[in-house]
């Protein structure tokens, strides 16, 4: 079913978003928009199927798709025509693109491969094909109560996978059946699926940001960083908790504290108005000050919601100006080679000066 349903309240939104890439076809001068990235085609249209195609145009909206999605696609994308293609692709498109008079067609450049791209340039009867930039991208930054709502649920659904998990970990089980065990709970807990692959790093392994779980076995002793997220409804969750098994040494106990600082402060400094940069430089600053500056290499956060890493970013080079309804993470992390790491992140909605932080899990250090 669709994601926010076929209510009038579900063709209102997805109106909203189709009046908002409108008004950017008109900045860019494009008689209509040629859509296929999925995260892009489901968040103007409502269809979830793995297939389509969308034209929209100043006054038309256009789903093309074939046989196995007809039926889905019109009870889903109720603001579409549904047009089912039996030839090829290329040719029902370009009859619907001379039947909309379509001179110059955006697409996304960023997402069509060179070969349709060729193909569709000697095969369209257009003028001119542009590029759309991050048009999309762009109204997608920026979410709307009903998909704050439905990422609310996805957090909640990984926070209730941390509570499960902090009563199954124990020595002598590997990090593959800890985040096997995540992910089982959290499709229990109505999760499509994971995020992304789950990160279960133990021991000296903590001290890789991204180091996916592995046959090692937990050890007494050991640091346990976590790092996963759910997909409800489309959506994408993320929180990453580190924890102990034991009491940590004085250097390990000393960067959680770190970490947990910069992590706060990050958050109570993530206002509307500021660049991506800004807020990064908040915690940038807490872990360069104590030390460990080289330690912290990847950027604060960045955007979640269709897909897992979206705009914006809070990053040191990034200029985007942060704006209320932007889902980001905070997540700021130490790593040290051949002793481990500690990460912390939360999912957070900006919200004037008073961002909401969705993700309720505890951040006390915990000893198991």
């Amino acid at each position: 079913m669709n994601q926010i349903g076929n209510s009038q309240t579900g063709n209102n939104i997805y109106g909203k978003r189709l009046s908002g890439l409108r008004a950017k076809l008109r900045e860019l001068n494009a008689d209509a928009a040629l859509i296929t990235k999925r995260e892009n085609y489901r968040y103007l249209s409502g269809f979830t199927g793995t297939f389509a195609n969308l034209i929209i145009t100043q006054d038309s909206a256009f789903l093309i798709t074939d046989f196995r999605y007809v039926e889905q696609a019109a009870e889903q994308a109720k603001l579409f025509e549904i047009i089912q293609y039996t030839g090829k692709l290329e040719d029902t498109l370009n009859e619907l693109l001379i039947s909309q008079n379509v001179n110059i067609l955006g697409f996304e450049e960023s997402y069509l491969s060179f070969a349709e791209y060729s193909k569709y340039k000697l095969k369209f009867s257009v003028k001119e094909l542009i590029p759309l930039g991050r048009a999309v991208e762009e109204l997608r930054m920026v979410k709307d109560e009903t998909e704050i709502d439905i990422l609310r649920k996805a957090v909640q659904i990984a926070d209730n996978a941390f509570t499960h998990i902090l009563g199954y970990i124990k020595p002598g089980l590997t990090e593959l059946e800890i985040a096997a065990e995540i992910e089982y709970f959290m499709k229990k807990q109505g999760a499509e699926g994971a995020s992304f692959e789950t990160i279960v790093a133990s021991g000296v392994r903590s001290s890789m940001p991204h180091g996916v779980a592995s046959e090692k076995k937990v050890e007494q002793g050991d640091v346990i960083t976590m790092d996963f997220g759910a997909i409800y409804k489309g959506y994408c969750s993320d929180m990453t908790r580190t924890v102990f098994m034991g009491r940590p040494g004085k250097e390990m106990e000393k960067i959680y504290n770190i970490v947990l600082e910069a992590q706060l402060k990050s958050l109570e400094g993530a206002h509307k108005g500021l660049k991506g940069r800004e807020i990064d430089h908040i915690a940038r600053k807490i872990i360069t000050d104590a030390g460990y500056g080289e330690n912290f290499g990847h950027s604060l956060g960045h955007g979640v919601g269709l897909e897992i890493h979206e705009e914006p970013r809070f990053s040191p080079s990034s200029n985007q100006v942060i704006e209320n309804g932007m889902a980001v993470t905070v997540e700021p992390g130490i790593y040290v080679a051949g002793l481990g790491g500690v990460r912390i992140e939360d999912l957070i909605i900006i919200n004037g000066r008073n961002p909401i932080v969705l993700t309720k899990s505890p951040k006390e250090l915990i000893v198991l």
